[in-house]
């Protein structure tokens, strides 16, 4: 019924060894996650072809601004299909002053919900 010295020993030797397999094989996957995302950033950007702006119409549709070299092409992207709609100046674009995601700041996010449920 009670563990021996050398079984409690044995014991937490095993459950060492799965913890350092664990963290191995968690490592592993981190650092293969982040190199193959590099990979692929570094795949997906031209220097001729930019995608401005996206709207979602449907849960499968989109329009979609794009610059291809000089020219500014309005896409209507579908499940299926991408049809041009028509081709844009850059007069007519207003672009996005940089090019960093949104930055978002989780305590302000947390404030507006904190305040929208006490207005409740």
């Amino acid at each position: 019924m009670f563990l021996t010295g050398t079984d409690m020993l044995s014991s937490i030797t095993q459950f060492l060894t799965v913890i350092a397999i664990f963290v191995f094989v968690l490592a592993i996957t981190y650092f293969t996650t982040r190199w193959i995302a590099d990979f692929q950033k570094g795949r997906s950007f031209g220097r001729n072809v930019e995608s401005i702006e996206a709207f979602k119409l449907t849960a499968n549709k989109y329009i979609q601004i794009v610059k291809v070299g000089d020219k500014y092409l309005v896409l209507a992207i579908c499940k299926d299909t991408i049809t041009m709609l028509t081709e844009l100046t850059e007069d007519q674009i207003e672009k996005p002053e940089s090019k960093d995601p949104v930055k978002v700041n989780f305590k302000d996010i947390l404030e507006k919900a904190k305040n929208l449920k006490s207005k409740d």
